[in-house]
This record gives structure tokens, sequence and C-alpha cells, in this order.
């Protein structure tokens, strides 16, 4: 059955098809809109569709886009969109996954130069024959070129926000499978990255050939690559590779092990195993006989069915998968590293003022349904117009908002804050007099974000040094698998950061994750505070703190170097210093 998410990609694809053939605009805003009502639903419109009038009932949503979806759900396709997709080249439809690429553009490079595809288009950039377009000077080739190749070096490869929703419905699928007694994804997905090639399903199970038949069978399914006794590999219909592999309930501490990885990690747990007289694969840790191959057949493992007691035999403390990545997590003492349910804070939240959804008392109660004691209010600045950002004006009215639905909700600490705009020059997008009025100042760059590095540290530095300044929002403001962003000198960064005793955020957003994980462990080593936040624009938004948290435990944070994570007390003190 077809997901939302699926429907909401189809209505994607019509409006930018549409707007590459230049259709009329209201239509194509019509078709976004649609997605965008798809996407944010609770309901499943796949089951709606079978009740009259259910999906027009939905805002957004009108009698012919209904009639649409419920001929998806009956045949698997929508006739006008195989239409549409007749009258472009499918080279093009590969071009709007490219960040700063959009629809507008790319009937341009189409209609007047012949671009038709990636490889047309890296190859006319070259020549230089895309030249003298109307509105295409040089900076703006410039940034098409860099846009090309941040998306060949991440082909192929999702977002951690995507990957792990996935990994986490295949496994709950599979553990109501008979027989089946112990599931878990595994690879770079289990250790956090915020980018997966593939996600990979371990599973114990007393009758494999089932356990690969319910696999096979999910209808997300669109493709069986390869399936054997051990084995099956397949592909989603979101282009997502999955890879299955069954195994004994013994053996599944040292398989899970092996394949969450990383390989370097690998290679330094087998060099120790072989110090100590072991041999170590995914089948468990053996006594070393001298035999080659990949089994010891007929002779016991030592160990191999915990990682535990696999880490035990060889002398070590279990290591968090997150750390995995052979940064030296073999030769020191395992720190405790943060927890989700150590967060009882969420300090970068906006509403209805600027961008977001809720209103002020509906974030309250969804911050006070996630169990925290503070919740920071920080809609946009007014540079950020794109996002509806507050002039003076208004931000002096929303302060009083703030403060009279703080008083409507006496068991929370409720904050009047603003994500501050920091200009190209470091300057804050509002006078001091005003920012005095906040309880709380989250500075973030939006714009400018290809800077060089010594402006851009410049930029930072000196929005890190004003008095009002608590966190440094997003720093580099990139976009995973889509805008590199500022490059920063973290090391510096962080010593001032450390001085002014200013934390650096770790955007939980999966589309932002920045600081990245080394960002973090930099930061870590180097003293500075850092905070995680859901940069929360919708109610759903304060449940992607478990990326930040992933992000944060891949750099070595702890929850005493997260502000989000002290006692309400303890929060006031710090934020009142600023």
């Amino acid at each position: 059955m077809a997901s939302n998410a699926d429907l909401s990609a189809l209505f994607e694809e019509f409006a930018s098809i549409l707007e590459i053939l230049g259709a009329n605009k209201f239509k194509v805003i019509a078709f976004q809109k649609v997605a965008r009502a798809l996407d944010a639903m609770a309901d499943d419109a796949a089951t709606l569709a079978a009740t009259k009038g259910a999906l027009e009932a939905i805002e957004g949503i009108g009698a012919s886009s209904a009639a649409k979806i419920r001929e998806y759900v009956e045949t698997g396709t929508i006739a006008e969109l195989d239409e549409l997709r007749f009258q472009v080249p499918p080279g093009l439809r590969e071009l709007l996954g490219i960040s700063g690429i959009g629809p507008k553009t790319i009937s341009l490079l189409w209609k007047e130069r012949g671009v038709t595809d990636k490889t047309t288009l890296k190859a006319k950039l070259a020549t230089g024959e895309l030249a003298g377009i109307k509105g295409f000077g040089e900076k703006k080739l410039q940034n098409i070129a860099e846009a090309l190749t941040l998306a060949e070096q991440s082909a192929g490869r999702i977002r951690l926000g995507a990957a792990l929703p996935i990994a986490e419905a295949v496994v709950e699928r599979m553990e109501r499978v008979p027989g089946v007694q112990r599931v878990a994804y595994a690879g770079s997905l289990r250790r956090g990255k915020e980018t997966i090639g593939d996600v990979d399903i371990l599973c114990a199970s007393s009758d494999p050939p089932s356990a690969h038949a319910v696999f096979r069978s999910m209808p997300e399914i669109v493709k069986v690559l390869v399936s054997g006794d051990t084995k099956t590999s397949v592909i989603t219909s979101r282009g997502v590779q999955i890879d299955l592999r069954t195994l004994p309930l013994a053996s599944f501490g040292a398989a899970l092990m092996y394949f969450t990885g990383s390989k370097e990690h690998n290679v330094r747990l087998r060099e120790r195993a072989i110090s100590m007289g072991y041999r170590l694969n995914e089948y468990g840790l053996f006594v070393d006989d001298g035999k080659e191959g990949p089994q010891h057949r007929g002779i016991e493992p030592v160990v191999s069915a915990t990682e535990e007691e696999v880490f035990a035999k060889l002398g070590l403390p279990w290591v968090p998968p997150e750390l995995r990545e052979d940064r030296g997590e073999l030769a020191q003492a395992m720190p405790k590293l943060i927890e989700l349910g150590d967060l009882k804070a969420e300090l970068h939240a906006h509403t209805r003022a600027s961008d977001g959804s809720m209103t002020i008392d509906e974030l309250i109660l969804a911050a006070q349904a996630k169990g925290f004691h503070t919740v920071a209010i920080t809609d946009h600045s007014k540079s950020s117009f794109q996002a509806n950002g507050l002039s003076p004006e208004r931000l002096r009215e929303h302060i009083k908002a703030v403060h009279e639905a703080a008083a409507r909700h006496p068991t929370m600490t409720v904050l009047a804050g603003s994500e501050v705009d920091i200009l190209i020059d470091g300057r804050l997008d509002y006078e001091d007099e005003l920012l005095g009025k906040l309880d709380i100042v989250v500075a973030s760059p939006h714009a400018s974000l290809r800077q060089e590095t010594a402006v851009a540290m410049k930029r930072l530095l000196k929005a890190i040094e004003h008095p009002s300044v608590r966190i440094l929002g997003h720093p580099s403001g990139r976009i995973v698998n889509g805008r590199s962003g500022l490059d920063l000198d973290v090391r510096e960064l962080v010593a001032a950061a450390k001085e002014h005793d200013v934390a650096l955020e770790i955007n939980a957003n999966p589309l932002r994750l920045d600081l990245r994980d080394s960002h973090v462990k930099a930061a870590m080593e180097g003293g500075a505070l850092l905070a995680i936040n859901c940069d929360s624009h919708e109610r759903d938004n304060l449940d992607l703190a478990r990326y930040g948290v992933l992000t944060g435990r891949r750099g070595w944070l702890t929850a005493e170097r997260c502000v989000n994570t002290w006692d309400r007390e303890r929060l006031r003190r710090w934020l009142k210093r600023g």
C-alpha cells in the first residue's frame, strides 16, 4: 500500500515537471500544497481513499487531487503523471535533487542549451557553453558546478533521518514472523552516521526460509536483487537497498559486532584477538588453531552470543556503536555518553509568529509532553524574510505574548527568545536594546554561506563575543547531501565558545546535523559547551532529538556538557550570565 511519503513525492514530482514545462504557477502551487498536506498527515491517505469524501475533507486536497490519489492506490499509477513524464527527458528529474538547481533553472538549461541530465550539465559547464543565458552570471554557474560536485560525492547515500525509520519498521515487522528470535539493524546506520549507503538487518531465526519469504513480500519492495539461504537483498519503492541476513541465535552477538563495523574498528578488534591467541569473525571468538577459513568447523566459539561477552573476553568494556570508528575507542576508558532521556529542555523552536505551525501554547504543551522543564520560543529575526522574520515592533509584541503564555503554564519555564540572524559582517539582526529584552538569543548564519574561512570565522567570532548570545545555532549552515555550508576553523570556534561560555548547537534536524560529529568531538576536546536542539517548526519535530543525540554520541558527548540536560535552576543561572 502506498505510504503518505510516497504519495507526497508523486505530487512533488507533478509540481516540478509542470514548473519545468512552464505551466501555470497556480497549478504548480496547488500540487505543492497537496504534497505538503500528505506529508503532514497523521492518518493514512491510502486508507482514507476508500471512504467517500474523506480525502477531500483535508485542507489542501481538492476533488481532482483526491481522484489522483485514489487512482494510484487502486492501480499503482497516475495516468496524467505518466503523460507528463514523457514530456521531459528523464535525466532532468534527477537534477531536481541537486541543491540550488530548481525547476526554473532546469527549464532554462534544457530549452536554451540542451541540458538533459547530469552528464550533459557537467560537460557544458566544463566547455563554457552555459555562458550567456539570461540571469546566469559567472557566480551562478560556479554555484551550480559546486552543487553538482557535492551531489556526485553523496550519490547513493540517504540521510540518517530517512534510513532509521525504514530500518525500524522492517525490524518491527520481522519480529512478528514465526521462528524469529532476534532482529536488529546494523552497519553505519547503527553507528549513527549522517548518511547511509544501504540498510543491514540481522535476524536470528529457527526458520530462515520463512523469514526471507516474509522479507521479500513486504509491500514496499519493488525489486529482489538476490535471495539465498542466508541473505536477501531488495530495493524499496524509495530506492533504498535493504539486506537481510539470517544466522543462528548463538552467533548473533559476534555477527552484530561484525556487521555494525566500522571496517577499521573491526580490524583493530581482530588484531587484539590475534595478540591474545584468538581469532575473531562474524561467527564468534575462537581459540586460534592455525587453520584458515571464515568459520572454524567443528570447533565451538569461546563466546559469540552477545557483544558484551565478546568485548569482555578481549579485556575491553562494551563500546557504544556510535564510537566504533577507530578513533581511539579501544585505547581509553569509555565515557557515559549522553542519552535521549537526558534531555530536559528545547532551546530553539519556532511558532506561527514566524515559520512554525504551532501556536505558543501548543509548543509549550508539546515540550511539556516530552517531559521537558524548559522551552525557548525563538522565532526568526527580521532579515529572515523568507521565514516571516519578526520586525522589531512585532518582536516586542511577541515577547509580551510569550510572557502571557508562560503565565498560563506555571509548571514550565518558558523563555522569550529569538533565532537572530548573524549578518555577513558578524553584526546581529536586532539592536542591543531589543536583544537585552530577550531571555535567550540563538545566533545563526542563514545567508552568505559560501564565505571564505577567514571571513566566515571573523563573522561567527564576532557573534560569539556578543554578550547577549547564549547559543550559536547550526554554525556552518550546511544541509546534509545538499549544501556544504561555511568552512569553519573548528578549533578556533571552540576556543571562542569556551572563553565566552557560549554553547555550540547540534541542530538535530537530520537535514542539518550541524555541528557534525567530528566538530562535536573537537568541542569536547576543547572544553566548550554544546546544545542539542530540534529547531522545532512542527509538533513532531521534537521527535528529531534522537538524531542530535546520535550525532552527539558520535562526538563523545556526555550529558554534563550539554546544556539541555541541566536542571531548571542551573540552566537559568547560565542563561542569566549572558
